[in-house]
């Protein structure tokens, strides 16, 4: 398997198959358009091929100072447990250090919390403010 990776903007039918493959746009809601302009308005983004084919990808939103956001970590199915998620997210994380982001949020998908506790990150108390609205 030759993977490589790239910090550029995935073309867009790709990352749409590479999204859609989460299953979270069972309903639709987000276009290939729309996802793509995501991604131009994304502050770091790193993916991995296997040779021309998008297998993975992690986007950072940030203010480029005080905090960011990782967003859309995606393997294909047929390529997880490989090492890719690992090397996207060193590669996301280690980024945020060059730019001394001290503060590093995500939201997790189900079954997911033990990837990320890896990287030290920490499920909030209960009692921690946060709150979010999905319009």
């Amino acid at each position: 398997m030759d993977i490589s990776f790239h910090k550029d903007i995935p073309n867009k039918e790709d990352y749409f198959h590479l999204y859609q493959s989460t299953g979270w746009n069972n309903d639709g809601v987000f276009t290939a358009d729309l996802l793509y302009e995501g991604l131009k308005n994304s502050w770091f983004i790193v993916s991995a091929y296997n040779d021309d084919k998008l297998v993975a990808s992690g986007r950072i939103v940030s203010d480029g100072f005080i905090q960011c956001f990782i967003c859309e970590m995606i393997v294909l199915p047929e390529y997880q447990n490989q090492g890719l998620g690992k090397r996207i997210m060193e590669n996301l994380l280690n980024h945020c250090k060059s730019k001394n982001i001290r503060w590093v949020q995500l939201a997790c998908a189900k079954g997911k919390k033990a990837f990320y506790e890896k990287f030290g990150f920490q499920e909030r108390a209960t009692e921690a403010p946060g709150m979010n609205l999905f319009l």
